[in-house]
């Protein structure tokens, strides 16, 4: 009698259990099913489609190598790496010094720090179509507030920011750090709140002062963190395209074409379809290198408790 309840309770528990499963693959069906048709698939399709010729209206052509040969030929191409990586180099440490510093001057909570984290948070979680349709506004040369109080103070002749190929990139980076600032803001803010208090009460009877501490407690505490926050950085910068595509459109010239928003041209203005793979491709390559590069070189830098 007692075996056979206990081979009716694993069937019922085998049942329950076959029921759970599927109950929960139900769940992540149709979020697997949006990641099979609309990021696999078209990422899959890329790979093939770098070694071929299509503009989307004539029967695709096998171009083997060809693309890529026009591409280490194209000025073009040579002039958006280099403005991402301009763009990368000063957006990522920016971002991570402000963001260091806003942390550290807002860790304690009260009202007032808690208003100053929403203000500096805030512009992350806003359009970025309209944020950057705002800062063009006020980047505007002749009218523009910018320039109005430039020139209230003696400044004559103020930068043309988007309209002049001199300044119309640090424009971006400008946006790009400031809007973002807030959101690693919040990260290292939670890094710092996870530092052992101990840790400051043994270096203030160690005859620390302020900067010690920061240096010997403080930052090798956050390099987890920063490690995090280095690898997302890298990574939003290399694909960075919104807030080019609506306040410079690449320009003036090609000052601001970085390497997506040449993928984006090459691909639905010129529509080289094979051409604009063959690019995505060496992009993938270089976002993918320079991150397992960082993750070979984590243990060196990187201190977990």
């Amino acid at each position: 009698m007692n075996i056979a309840n206990k081979d009716l309770n694993k069937a019922i528990n085998k049942k329950i259990d076959t029921r759970n499963r599927i109950i929960a693959y139900a769940f992540l069906l149709p979020n697997f099913l949006g990641f099979l048709v609309f990021t696999l698939i078209p990422v899959l399709f890329s790979f093939v489609l770098c070694t071929m010729e299509w503009d989307t209206s004539n029967p695709i052509k096998f171009a083997g190598l060809g693309n890529f040969i026009t591409m280490f030929k194209d000025e073009g191409f040579y002039i958006s790496l280099l403005n991402t990586i301009y763009y990368t180099l000063t957006v990522v440490p920016g971002t991570l010094i402000l963001s260091l510093i806003l942390a550290l001057a807002l860790s304690k909570g009260s009202k007032i720090t808690n208003f100053f984290r929403s203000l500096f948070f805030f512009p992350y979680i806003s359009s970025l179509v309209a944020v950057a349709v705002a800062w063009n506004m006020l980047f505007q040369p002749d009218m523009g507030p910018i320039n109005e109080i430039l020139r209230s103070l003696g400044i004559s002749n103020p930068p043309g920011w988007t309209a002049s190929t001199v300044w119309a990139m640090p424009a971006i980076i400008f946006v790009g750090i400031w809007k973002t600032m807030g959101y690693y803001m919040i990260i290292y803010i939670a890094g710092l709140n996870d530092i052992p208090v101990q840790l400051y009460e043994a270096a203030t009877v160690d005859g620390a002062n302020s900067w010690q501490k920061f240096w010997k407690v403080t930052v090798p505490m956050l390099t987890p963190t920063t490690f995090f926050v280095t690898i997302m950085l890298l990574i939003n910068s290399f694909k960075v395209f919104d807030q080019i595509a609506v306040m410079t459109n690449g320009g003036p010239g090609r000052a601001t074409n970085v390497l997506v928003y040449y993928i984006y041209n090459q691909a639905f203005v010129n529509f080289k379809m094979g051409y604009a793979s063959a690019v995505a491709l060496v992009l993938f390559a270089l976002v993918l290198t320079i991150t397992i590069v960082q993750f070979k070189n984590e243990e060196k830098w990187v201190n977990y408790m």
